[in-house]
């Protein structure tokens, strides 16, 4: 009578733990979910943040750039074609500014780290490798000392 009562309280124990467990991976797993969806969104964010910055940044630069360009034209006009000289670097420079800002450089951009990603992984590992548990806690406890 003891054994019988004894195997049909473990069954029902071993029934609540599987049930337990099932519980704490499906909120590990809504954790999860959670994780990524708000790092995503943090991304985005930052991202759109470095995008307006180009925006406001090529404002700037463009009217730097039309005062350099009236100034560079007039004094070649008069007869001193080097005072045009500088157009020539800052046209690269307002170039690159404006595809930072509303041309196709981002999408450029993570093509190319696409790329990297899938045919040269081996230029992304860290040094000495991932961290572990034990190099952290071997961290930890000598800055501890």
């Amino acid at each position: 009578m003891g054994s019988m009562l004894s195997s049909q309280m473990g069954s029902v124990m071993d029934e609540n733990m599987k049930k337990q467990q099932d519980f704490m991976m499906k909120n590990q797993q809504t954790m999860m979910e959670r994780n990524i969806v708000m790092q995503n969104e943090m991304r985005e964010r930052q991202m759109a943040m470095g995008i307006a910055r180009a925006r406001e940044i090529i404002k700037y630069y463009a009217g730097f750039y039309s005062f350099v360009l009236v100034g560079g034209l007039a004094g070649a006009m008069k007869g001193r074609p080097a005072a045009a000289i500088p157009l020539i670097p800052f046209s690269f420079i307002l170039a690159f500014q404006y595809d930072a800002a509303y041309g196709t450089l981002l999408s450029r951009v993570r093509d190319g780290a696409n790329s990297i990603i899938k045919d040269e992984h081996d230029l992304l590992g860290l040094p000495k490798g991932l961290p572990t548990f034990e190099t952290i806690e071997e961290g930890r406890l000598a800055r501890k000392q």
